[in-house]
């Protein structure tokens, strides 16, 4: 016969296993967009700061064909007043947008009429990031989806080589990033970092790795909380550095992680 205190600890693991099936229909009902037509190419992009970033919303391609006369768009954030961005009756309709959007969004009347309404968002800003709602609607029906635009600063390092030590210079990190060297072997090096902070909140990022190698090839990473940029820098004389730089995203969401913490809350009041 089982002890009281495994009763306790099955019918703990039972609650969890309810709440986490719960909490995992929750996010596939809001960031999939499964209730609607519309959808989206990603839910949860990285926009970089002061460069222009496409928000994507659109109908499958094996939707219906339509015509300008019958679609409506409507881009919504979250605690805006105002709207982001409204199209209806073949033209613009932003009289009750945003002051901060104004002549910073569009969307592009060509593909319109194919059920394209994504919305391209001109000098990304920090108050830029939240949550956007597009809704298009047409004769056949209409639908939304919803995206959470996330705000940083990332730029590829460039390299310089002098006296053996080998240099990365990134111009633009937001937030705070963190550095790591690498050999070929995905050894970790030992490097040293400077994090220069602007008047902006900006940093510059310069890091050296000491003693380098000819025809060596070394990893630099940069990496914060929202995007890494891997570059592999290779030695190839005495002065000259070739790069290759290639940047990943964080798919985690600040939605997922108050998720997260409410099951983890749970766990620990079973515990207690």
């Amino acid at each position: 016969m089982a002890s009281l205190g495994q009763i306790i600890f099955y019918i703990m693991i039972t609650l969890i296993v309810v709440f986490s099936a719960f909490i995992i229909l929750i996010l596939s009902l809001t960031l999939s967009g499964k209730l609607s037509m519309v959808q989206s190419l990603n839910r949860l992009p990285v926009a970089n700061l002061g460069k222009d970033h496409m928000l994507s919303c659109f109908l499958p391609p094996d939707s219906e064909q339509i015509t300008l006369q019958e679609v409506s768009v409507t881009w919504r954030k979250e605690s805006l007043t105002g709207l982001v961005y409204r199209y209806e009756d073949g033209a613009e309709s932003n009289g009750e947008q945003d002051s901060q959007y104004a002549g910073r969004v569009e969307i592009f009347s060509d593909v319109v009429v194919k059920g394209n309404a994504s919305l391209l968002l001109r000098k990304v800003r920090r108050s830029d990031a939240g949550k956007y709602t597009c809704s298009l609607s047409h004769s056949g029906g209409s639908g939304k989806v919803n995206i959470i635009l996330r705000t940083a600063a990332f730029t590829a390092p460039t390299f310089t080589l002098s006296d053996g030590v080998l240099t990365a210079e990134a111009s633009r990190w937001f937030p705070k990033p963190n550095v790591t060297w690498l050999n070929a072997d995905d050894n970790v090096l030992r490097g040293s970092t400077d994090l220069q902070r602007s008047s902006a909140g900006i940093f510059r990022v310069v890091s050296t790795l000491q003693s380098v190698n000819l025809s060596d090839t070394y990893t630099c990473r940069i990496e914060n909380e929202l995007v890494v940029a891997h570059s592999d820098a290779t030695v190839t004389t005495d002065i000259d550095v070739t790069k290759e730089t290639y940047f990943t995203y964080n798919a985690a969401s600040d939605l997922l992680a108050s998720y997260f913490k409410i099951i983890m809350s749970v766990f620990c009041i079973y515990l207690v």
